[in-house]
């Protein structure tokens, strides 16, 4: 059993954005994620979700990340992500490892947007946007400063006081981040802007969006949901982590299409294009640059790899 302590006490950022990035050369098998909805009393809706992936080369694994979304647990001061991660030998199916599911789901998630801005943000980009406070936000900023000289951390939360925990949390870590009230302000300034919310409805507007700036969207995780506007999906360059999977998975994408805001051949890439160089990422100082995160498999069966490893080596 590895719990969240022993993720923490193992990975770095800076390692698991590396650890993807090689991911999405290798030779990993990825199916299609199996997503149940399960309604709510309240009428919204839960999920459970199943995501396999397994290595096909050198040393081998199988993992399937079980995965529950209950987003209504806000209200009650639990996560709204719970879940295990099982970790299996690919050369006898033996199990090796179950993980503590919504911790590596958090370090995943934040080292994917990472990778993205490796390829998609300005090498100078130093101000950073966090729109959200929640279990993610920390990782975000962490995994994006390690890929970028960020001096200057600006946190937004629409529950101000959520924002101010957050931030004495990450000012005992070493990271002095400036709360905002005023959101349109804080983006004009930011060279990136990370979200990471449940908001059923578009946050960040495209015109408050400054030349040369990197949009990182990672929340909004349905088809109803969205936290950019279309004018943000217009103006910018559109990269996500998977074409299969983003106009499936979320509103930012889904909905756009569906309105015909942008098609297909608009999206630019993915992770799996950008890290084997078949597609450029940023080509220009001043453009405006988008990454969707939907969540892909292979990045939970590589940060179990990493995790995996480092355990048994300490």
């Amino acid at each position: 059993m590895i719990t969240e302590t022993d993720i923490a006490r193992v990975l770095t950022h800076e390692a698991l954005v590396d650890a993807l990035d090689a991911a999405f050369r290798a030779d990993i098998t990825v199916p299609d994620k199996i997503i149940h909805f399960i309604p709510q009393p309240s009428g919204g809706e839960a999920k459970a979700i199943l995501m396999p992936a397994w290595s096909n080369a050198g040393e081998r694994f199988i993992g399937c990340k079980l995965i529950n979304v209950f987003p209504e647990n806000n209200k009650i001061g639990k996560p709204s992500v719970l879940g295990s991660y099982v970790l299996m030998s690919g050369d006898t199916g033996e199990p090796l490892a179950a993980m503590d599911g919504a911790a590596l789901t958090a370090w995943r998630t934040a080292a994917a947007s990472a990778l993205a801005a490796r390829y998609l943000a300005r090498e100078d980009a130093s101000h950073l946007l966090m729109v959200g406070a929640g279990v993610l936000a920390p990782h975000l900023i962490r995994a994006h400063s390690a890929v970028r000289p960020i001096k200057q951390v600006t946190l937004w939360n629409r529950t101000r006081s959520r924002a101010v925990a957050t931030a004495f949390a990450l000012s005992a870590a070493g990271i002095e981040p400036v709360i905002a009230d005023d959101l349109e302000t804080a983006v004009r300034g930011a060279d990136i802007v990370s979200c990471a919310t449940l908001s059923s409805a578009p946050l960040v507007h495209g015109a408050w969006l400054k030349k040369g700036a990197h949009l990182d969207l990672v929340g909004a995780f349905t088809l109803k949901t969205r936290e950019a506007d279309d004018e943000a999906i217009r103006r910018a360059r559109v990269y996500v982590d998977s074409r299969a999977a983003a106009p499936k998975g979320s509103g930012d994408i889904a909905i756009p299409l569906r309105k015909k805001v942008i098609g297909l051949k608009d999206i630019q890439g993915d992770l799996f294009e950008l890290c084997r160089g078949t597609v450029k990422g940023r080509r220009r100082k001043d453009e405006i640059t988008l990454f969707k995160s939907t969540g892909v498999a292979i990045e939970d069966l590589a940060a179990a790899m990493l995790v995996w490893k480092r355990v048994n080596a300490a």
